[in-house]
C-alpha cells in the first residue's frame, strides 16, 4: 500500500501548502507514490492513521492544540512545514505586544476571539520529527525530504550558513550596503532567493546548529551595530528560546 500522507494548516497564511501545490508537474508525480487523504486546500478530510503528516502553521490557542495533538496521537512522522510551525514565524511578534490588548485592537470586544495565548511552535506541545525551514517553504527542499522519509533515510538539512550561497552566486555583501544581514547565521538552502532579489536576509530559516558567534559579533563591530539591534532582527521569525516552552 502506499504511504498514507495529510497536510494540516493551523495559524498562518497557509503558503507553505500553496508551494506544494505549485510543484505541479512535480506535485502529480508524487500522487504516483503516495495516497494523499488529508489536505484541506485541494480536499475533504479523511480520518484514519498517517505515516506523514506535514503541519503548517504555529498553535495559538487550547483548541489547536488540543488538534494538533489528536494528529500527533495518530501519524508515525510528522514534519513542521514552515517556519510559523517550525519557530512560530511572523506569528511570534505577538510577544513584543500584550496578547488580550492586541486581540483587542484587532477584533474589538468579541469574545469569541478574544481566547488563546501568544502562538508557540509546534514543539511547544508534540514531538517533531523533521521539519521543512523557510517562510514559505523551498518547493525543492520538500520534495528532498519527503523523498528521503520515503525511502527510510534521515532527512538532510543544510548546516553552513546563507553566506556560503551568496559567495557561490558572486553576490554583494549586505552589509557592505549598509544594511543589517542575519545570513552569517541563518540556515542556507534557499539559494539566498532573497539576497538575489534586491533584499536581505531576515532569518526565515532559522539559525544554523553552531554558528560562528565570535567572527560574527566582529562583523557587527565593524558596522557600528550591537546585539539588542540583531536581537530584534532575529524575533521577525525566531521566537526567543525562554519563551518557546510548553503552555498549557
Amino acid at each position: 500500500m502506499k504511504p498514507r500522507i495529510g497536510f494540516f494548516d493551523f495559524t498562518g497564511c497557509e503558503g507553505c501548502q500553496l508551494t506544494v501545490l505549485n510543484l505541479e508537474e512535480s506535485f502529480l508525480e508524487l500522487l504516483e507514490l503516495v495516497e494523499i487523504v488529508e489536505f484541506r486546500e485541494v480536499m475533504s478530510s479523511e480520518e484514519g492513521d498517517l505515516d506523514i503528516a506535514f503541519v503548517e502553521g504555529s498553535i495559538a490557542t487550547p483548541e489547536e492544540a488540543s488538534r494538533l495533538q489528536a494528529i500527533r496521537a495518530r501519524t508515525t512522522t510528522l514534519v513542521a512545514l514552515g517556519a510559523c510551525a517550525d519557530t512560530a514565524g511572523v506569528n511570534a511578534l505577538t510577544y513584543l505586544h500584550d496578547p488580550q490588548q492586541l486581540r483587542r485592537d484587532l477584533y474589538g470586544d468579541d469574545p469569541a476571539r478574544l481566547q488563546g495565548g501568544h502562538p508557540l511552535p509546534l514543539s511547544a506541545h508534540v514531538t517533531v520529527d523533521w521539519r521543512v525551514p523557510g517562510c514559505p517553504i523551498d518547493g525543492r527542499e520538500f520534495l528532498c525530504v519527503l523523498q528521503a522519509l520515503l525511502v527510510g533515510r534521515p532527512p538532510e538539512l543544510p548546516s553552513f550558513s546563507l553566506c556560503v550561497e551568496c559567495k557561490l552566486a558572486e553576490l554583494p555583501c549586505t552589509f557592505e550596503e549598509g544594511r543589517i544581514c542575519l545570513g552569517p547565521v541563518t540556515r542556507a538552502g534557499c539559494n539566498a532567493l532573497c539576497i538575489a532579489a534586491g533584499d536581505r536576509c531576515r532569518g526565515c530559516r532559522g539559525v544554523i546548529d553552531n554558528p560562528r558567534q565570535t567572527p560574527y559579533d566582529r562583523i557587527l563591530e565593524e558596522h557600528g551595530l550591537d546585539a539588542e539591534e540583531i536581537l530584534g532582527q532575529f524575533r521577525l521569525f525566531n521566537l526567543p528560546g525562554k519563551e518557546a516552552r510548553h503552555e498549557d
